[in-house]
């Protein structure tokens, strides 16, 4: 005679591990968003920075191109260091715009005039 021995996962495991499996997926759509939530920050910081720099500016001051690249290595900065060297830099491109005082001479600087 055969013996029929039932060897599967009870209802109560199966539903269990169906709701750790929606609770999973659910967490990892709010994490992805927050993530996504934190790269825009990181760029608003870095906006942040660019209008403080701006103060800075007189008529000749540094290209749309030259700012950019200013938010992107601020943005992708790891360290303070890092950080403290993008804005140095930039710093630096401010004051050799604002030595000119000319609009020929702002344009053949590679800044642009007001």
């Amino acid at each position: 005679m055969m013996s029929k021995r039932g060897q599967g996962l009870s209802l109560n495991v199966i539903i269990i591990a169906v709701l750790a499996l929606i609770v999973l997926v659910v967490l990892v759509f709010i994490f992805t968003g927050r993530i996504g939530l934190f790269d825009k920050g990181v760029g608003e910081q870095g906006q942040a920075e660019l209008v403080q720099m701006r103060i800075q500016y007189g008529d000749c001051h540094p290209t749309l191109t030259a700012e950019k690249t200013f938010t992107t290595a601020l943005s992708q900065a790891q360290s303070p260091e890092a950080k403290e060297t993008a804005t140095s830099d930039f710093e630096a491109e401010i004051s050799d715009c604002k030595a000119n005082t000319l609009a020929d001479d702002c344009s053949a600087a590679g800044c642009t005039w007001k």
